[in-house]
């Protein structure tokens, strides 16, 4: 399929046929990367998907520790003044 180029504002864009959308599983926003002179449309992607689960996990499993020890400063050592 070949669409237009079209000016929207000071930009410009394309319009996707809604059922290219849907078949894409396309909402509300979506990712653009250019890759080799291509540009890419994706489904955002959710980093922290599950997180929670997992950190809830690990800490039944008591795997939440620092894996390098907290070491001392030398402003640790003395007295702060605010000012």
């Amino acid at each position: 399929m070949r669409v237009s180029i079209i000016k929207i504002g000071n930009s410009q864009g394309v319009r996707l046929p809604k059922p290219i959308l849907e078949q894409c599983g396309f909402h509300n926003e979506v990712e653009i990367e250019v890759r080799n002179h291509e540009l890419i449309l994706k489904s955002p992607t959710n980093l922290r998907t599950n997180w929670k689960k997992a950190f809830k996990a690990m800490a039944s499993n008591k795997d939440d520790t620092l894996l390098d020890p907290a070491l001392p400063a030398q402003w640790d050592e003395g007295d702060w003044e605010w000012k």
